[in-house]
């Protein structure tokens, strides 16, 4: 008798729901790379399945032991126990189990790029090459703006400088300035005239000075003077030594035509005009302070240097004008070694009144000793 004859076969097959096959189409690259790298194992003999295109007709009924479900039913039972309604499967063999998430919700993750299959997250050290990289980036961002702002603060400065030195007034130099200005002679060498530092009005030197002037006498001021190095303190050692002269030694006015102050300016004394208290036909400087125990600075060389040439330049002193130390002319420690070992080694040093050789301005008629202002000691009866 034919095992099968009381079973009845199923009214239809199963199949998927559409709208899960529409998901699955939208996805079949994942779904088929799936299959061909796994496969579905072959089902064993005795294992139960459903198959929508078996039936009564079907071949598969001949080619194998596919067990269908029976056809619904209504039971009647009472007083039973271990109950059970509906169809019950029971496998023979080994089973394999495979599951299959929503594939609605898997397609609508692989179209948001949520899937986190497909993110590739980097590794450690490629996070660390990453942050050195962008560190490296700041960096040189951070030096290119630099050097741009360095650079065009530069050329700021640059341009309001020109504008600056464009909008000087002409150099002014002598008796004769315009009201309000300070000549300059370049190198930030001002030149303090005898209003600004505060000289007496009505005194003055007794003989004119006429250019070009040939000899130029360097001295000090000695006596233990500290040097001045700002405008406020050596105007105030140029009244000092000015009333000093007038009321103590009893000069008509200071000794020397200029001053050279710590500070790099140059203070006015009887100027180009009026000749000093040594000899006539020269043009006497004095370093402001006691140089037998000081040393200058930079600054009042290079004033010292700026003078003498704006006197060439405007005619104040001849072009082959000599320059002497005051030791040289008379005796005297003025103006100490510092001073006198540098002008003895500036070209227009001449050796006169040393051993050996002739008396300074001997050529053109000067006295041996130049103080011809200075009050003539009486000799003793």
């Amino acid at each position: 008798m034919d095992p099968n004859a009381d079973r009845q076969p199923p009214s239809s097959g199963s199949s998927l729901p559409e709208s899960a096959s529409n998901a699955l189409m939208s996805i079949h690259p994942r779904y088929n790379s799936f299959h061909q790298h796994n496969g579905m194992p072959h089902l064993p003999e005795n294992s139960y399945s459903q198959n929508s295109n078996s039936g009564p007709g079907s071949a598969n009924n001949n080619n194998n032991n596919t067990v269908q479900p029976a056809t619904t039913s209504v039971i009647n039972l009472s007083n039973s126990s271990d109950v059970v309604i509906g169809p019950m499967t029971q496998y023979q063999g080994s089973v394999t189990i495979y599951q299959y998430m929503d594939a609605t919700v898997e397609a609508s993750r692989i179209a948001s790029g949520r899937n986190n299959q497909n993110r590739k997250l980097p590794s450690p050290e490629q996070s660390t090459v990453l942050r050195q990289e962008r560190y490296f980036l700041y960096g040189a961002l951070i030096l290119l703006t630099i050097i741009a702002f360095s650079t065009a603060l530069y050329f700021i400065i640059q341009q309001t400088q020109k504008s600056n030195l464009s909008s000087q007034p002409e150099i002014l130099f002598g008796n004769s300035y315009a009201s309000g200005t300070i000549p300059n002679l370049g190198n930030g060498h001002l030149v303090i005239d005898r209003q600004n530092w505060g000289a007496q009005p009505e005194v003055h030197g007794r003989y004119p000075l006429s250019p070009p002037i040939p000899y130029v006498l360097i001295t000090h001021i000695g006596v233990q003077s500290a040097p001045c190095l700002d405008m406020y303190r050596c105007s105030i050692k140029m009244r000092t030594i000015q009333d000093a002269a007038v009321a103590e030694i009893g000069l008509p006015d200071i000794s020397n035509n200029f001053y050279l102050g710590g500070d790099g300016f140059v203070y006015v004394g009887r100027g180009w005009d009026i000749a000093n208290a040594y000899a006539n036909r020269t043009l006497a400087i004095c370093f402001m302070g006691d140089y037998i125990r000081y040393e200058p600075n930079e600054k009042q060389y290079s004033a010292l240097q700026h003078l003498l040439a704006h006197g060439v330049a405007e005619d104040y002193l001849a072009k082959d004008y000599k320059l002497v130390a005051h030791n040289q002319t008379k005796n005297t420690k003025s103006p100490g070694p510092y001073i006198y070992d540098r002008i003895s080694k500036m070209p227009r040093w001449v050796p006169c009144g040393l051993e050996g050789y002739s008396k300074c301005g001997e050529e053109i008629g000067l006295p041996l000793v130049w103080d011809q202002d200075f009050p003539k000691k009486k000799k003793a009866t």
